[in-house]
């Protein structure tokens, strides 16, 4: 499976937003944002130009960050978002949003996108009664998780429904049980995705 092993904090400087790519720690003083503001490398303090393209693109590199998605998927849910009906952005966040890792997060189950994807890839999870070991797997409406029984990661679970402070409308999490569903697909007012889509569907519409 091919995946992003870049430094995650560089990543959070380089956006100048925190992307809470390793969980509790961004809730820290030790927070790399908090510590030091500007984007990494020799030149992190210069002045930087702005152009239109540049907003566009940083907007783009956020969102594909935020998700741990690598750039050849973020184009192929771009493609997938414009063929729907409605509003090309608001697809393209939804399909993210209904990504297995992603919800696993939204639900407190897991304290970062990149610990719930290794879950995930080690069968500790199933949909519908079926285990999905699938990151990128697509959630829909109805569709129940469980953890699987006996599954080494309970106590980390555990640990990461502590951090959750409250779960999504269209969401339903039981905690205790470690069980969930998806009650229906997000509304764009529900998501909480520091982007703007409407540059990234720029970007792409050149």
């Amino acid at each position: 499976m091919a995946r992003d092993t870049s430094p995650q904090c560089k990543q959070c400087r380089r956006e100048g937003v925190k992307l809470f790519l390793k969980g509790e720690r961004c809730l820290t003083d030790k927070c790399a944002i908090e510590r030091r503001s500007y984007p990494p490398g020799d030149h992190g303090r210069g002045r930087s130009r702005q152009s239109e393209y540049r907003l566009q693109l940083r907007e783009k590199q956020k969102a594909r960050r935020y998700y741990g998605v690598l750039e050849k998927q973020f184009r192929n849910y771009y493609a997938k978002a414009s063929g729907q009906s409605g509003v090309t952005g608001e697809n393209l966040l939804r399909l993210l949003e209904s990504r297995f890792d992603n919800v696993l997060v939204r639900l407190g189950f897991a304290a970062s996108r990149r610990q719930a994807r290794q879950m995930v890839r080690h069968g500790h999870w199933a949909v519908n009664g079926k285990r999905v070991n699938i990151p990128s797997y697509q959630l829909r409406p109805d569709d129940v998780i469980t953890m699987r029984t006996g599954a080494a990661a309970e106590p980390v679970v555990r640990d990461a429904t502590e951090l959750t402070s409250a779960v999504p409308a269209w969401l339903q999490a039981d905690h205790d049980g470690l069980t969930a569903k998806v009650l229906r697909l997000p509304e764009r007012q529900e998501i909480t995705t520091p982007v703007q889509e409407q540059l990234i569907v720029e970007l792409y519409s050149k």
